[in-house]
């Protein structure tokens, strides 16, 4: 199971007001096709709540223990028949891969950047455009795109072996 500090927890809380249940579970109880559908939630959303219908307390909270203990989630909040459960997405990992890259310059493809150009007497409205920019090419300040150029190198840094 999943630890999670009382700062961490409020801050869930408060994301997990705005979503509706992804999952409802029946009065039936907990099934592995169920968990398997909790599982993939998680994996997509991160955090997601869930409907149990059924009046015995007890049972809901027997569900909820389940469930963070089976798939390695944190418990976030129970109240009443809502239960709101958190593990960190596995494509999160992906994707701060992916940022390093695009920091290093590697992988970047095309972009679409919004260029907002003022008016030349200055009391009009500014003129925007959306234009794609490649990897290798930026816009000015003046909004011009220009392609980057490689780098100098010296010869007499060259000759010297530096």
């Amino acid at each position: 199971m999943l630890k999670l500090t009382s700062a961490e927890r409020s801050e869930l809380r408060s994301e997990a007001h705005a979503l509706s249940p992804v999952v409802i579970i029946s009065e039936e109880g907990l099934k592995p096709t169920l968990l398997k559908e909790i599982d993939s939630c998680l994996n997509s959303h991160g955090l997601i709540k869930i409907r149990v219908f059924g009046d015995d307390r007890e049972a809901r909270i027997a569900i909820y223990e389940t469930i963070c203990d089976k798939l390695g989630a944190a418990p976030v909040q129970h109240i009443g028949k809502l239960l709101v459960v958190y593990r960190p997405k596995k494509e999160a990992v992906k994707e701060t891969l992916k940022s390093r890259n695009d920091s290093r310059g590697k992988g970047m493809g095309m972009r679409e950047v919004t260029i907002v150009k003022p008016s030349p007497s200055g009391t009009k409205r500014p003129s925007v455009t959306k234009t794609m920019v490649k990897g290798n090419e930026r816009v000015t300040q003046g909004g011009n795109v220009k392609r980057a150029k490689p780098r100098q190198k010296s010869s007499k840094k060259s000759a010297l072996g530096q």
